[in-house]
């Protein structure tokens, strides 16, 4: 796996102790193509954290991410106790609805339907109020009669953040399929390109290595049932935690366990 030359100069460079892992969550979105499937990616801007290089919608937890009523799974599913739980789950649709517009959500009472479009410019003022923290997700869920769609959301997996990374997080991936009525907009202002693309053919975008590993998993399902299917396998508590060997020839190998 090819590092960019920024993470290898600190990687070399670390004396430690490591910053904190602050708790996020990034949610790999896929929708049908043919008989396989497209994920979407978007390009970090590069004023950003690890910026340039391409990844999927995300972000840090915010302490009001607590929807109330999810699946009573989560907890053993993602492996913290529930209050943490609620959280984790709560920072995935909410980062999904602000970088992306697509809202895992569905009308009380109605358990298999979504919310038919989230893309009017009374959607996207919402959106815009959650992204700036005036508004919480449950609060706009409330006042729209609507319940989060948690089902929708599949955990996949849980990195954390090599130490000699300044900014580190404990991130917890989820697979989700676009829902039918909705499509995807590069509205959070933290991309500056974004692209629907096959797992497989991602070889040459700048990803780090957990948005790689994930894509060559999906790769290797051929359909997006078979990746539903895949899912119910998968770990989501067992953190990976990266780590970067540096040799005295300079060379550098990257091992996860």
């Amino acid at each position: 796996m090819v590092l960019p030359p920024a993470m290898l100069e600190r990687a070399r460079r670390f004396t430690g102790p490591p910053a904190p892992a602050r708790p996020a969550a990034t949610v790999v979105l896929l929708r049908p193509s043919g008989s396989a499937f497209q994920v979407y990616v978007l390009r970090r801007s590069t004023t950003m954290v690890f910026g340039g290089v391409y990844a999927f919608p995300g972000g840090g937890v915010d302490p009001a991410d607590r929807p109330s009523t999810i699946r009573t799974d989560w907890p053993d599913r993602l492996g913290v106790p529930p209050e943490q739980a609620h959280a984790i789950v709560g920072a995935a649709a909410r980062e999904l609805f602000e970088e992306t517009g697509v809202l895992l959500a569905g009308p009380i009472g109605e358990p298999d339907r979504t919310v038919a479009a989230s893309d009017g410019a009374d959607w996207e003022a919402d959106r815009d109020a959650v992204q700036r923290r005036d508004l919480t997700m449950t609060d706009l869920l409330t006042r729209r009669g609507l319940r989060l769609r948690d089902d929708l959301l599949l955990p996949w997996s849980r990195w954390i953040t090599p130490d000699f990374e300044p900014r580190r997080f404990d991130t917890w991936f989820f697979a989700a399929l676009l829902p039918e009525s909705q499509s995807t907009r590069n509205v959070s202002g933290e991309a500056d390109k974004t692209a629907w693309v096959a797992p497989s053919e991602t070889s040459s975008l700048p990803m780090l290595p957990p948005t790689r590993h994930t894509l060559n998993q999906l790769a290797a399902h051929p359909s997006i049932a078979d990746v539903v299917a895949a899912s119910a396998h998968q770990d989501a508590a067992t953190p990976v935690q990266p780590r970067i060997t540096l040799t005295p020839d300079g060379s550098a190998h990257f091992e996860f366990s």
